[in-house]
């Protein structure tokens, strides 16, 4: 009796640890076609910017990535790190659709940064995008290293072009807060006041893991990216950035 006892507890074992090999080679597969997926996407982009160099159709460029999906606003780079990121909006009946999906609407655990679903990328006040915070720095991951001034002292700035124009971002704050509970700054879409506008920098200005001379004043608009951070839970890594260029208003 002990020996059978014994013989179905290791066979429980080897099945389930097959079961777990197979499915961390599955993840790995599949996060190897996402990050081929990004390349190639980025390429397009990239090798349109060098045909065009002078005149600088940026927006022309993301134009072909639109025409695959029609869920693609825009395109999300930090110099000098993996940040490099086609962004896709959906409306209220998809909320969080690229939490899980590539940019082709398949299966993926690495997703797609995506704009929250209230926000309007040409009018709101401040845009937010998600992303997945993932080891290796994938994704939103490299967000992490903003918890260190001299990260954010050699990487100020965040371009986001969009389908309607270019434009550089100079980030005022990183902070962390915990959803649901703490900091609600995914409520900040449009602002009703100056007053409204001037207490959501001064929260933020009041979390921020390090002091940042720059600021925004009321009428500037934000861009914010939103990960998750593991020291809580339901934790949030939240970086806050103030337009500073925009070709469509030049």
């Amino acid at each position: 009796m002990k020996k059978w006892l014994t013989r179905i507890i290791i066979v429980t074992f080897i099945i389930s640890l097959l079961i777990s090999v197979i499915y961390i080679i599955k993840n790995k597969m599949q996060d190897k076609k996402q990050n081929e997926i990004f390349e190639e996407l980025e390429n397009i982009v990239t090798e349109k910017q060098d045909e065009n160099r002078e005149q600088q159709e940026e927006s022309i460029n993301l134009q072909e990535l639109y025409e695959l999906n029609n869920d693609f606003v825009g395109w999300i780079k930090i110099e000098d790190t993996n940040i490099s990121y086609p962004v896709m909006q959906t409306d209220s009946n998809r909320k969080d659709y690229y939490l899980r999906k590539n940019f082709y609407k398949e299966y993926s655990q690495l997703g797609t940064p995506y704009i929250a679903e209230y926000c309007n990328v040409q009018t709101s006040d401040n845009v937010i995008i998600y992303g997945h915070h993932i080891t290796n720095y994938q994704v939103f991951g490299e967000l992490e290293k903003y918890k260190r001034k001299e990260f954010y002292d050699n990487h100020k700035i965040i371009n986001f072009n969009t389908i309607y124009g270019n434009a550089d971002y100079e980030i005022i704050s990183v902070f962390k807060t915990v959803a649901y509970t703490g900091f609600k700054y995914y409520e900040f879409i449009d602002s009703s006041s100056q007053d409204e506008f001037d207490t959501f920098i001064k929260k933020c200005k009041e979390l921020s893991f390090y002091e940042i001379e720059k600021t925004a004043k009321y009428g500037d608009k934000l861009l914010t990216l939103s990960t998750c951070e593991y020291s809580a839970k339901n934790g949030r890594l939240v970086v806050v950035a103030r337009k500073i260029t925009s070709e469509l208003e030049e």
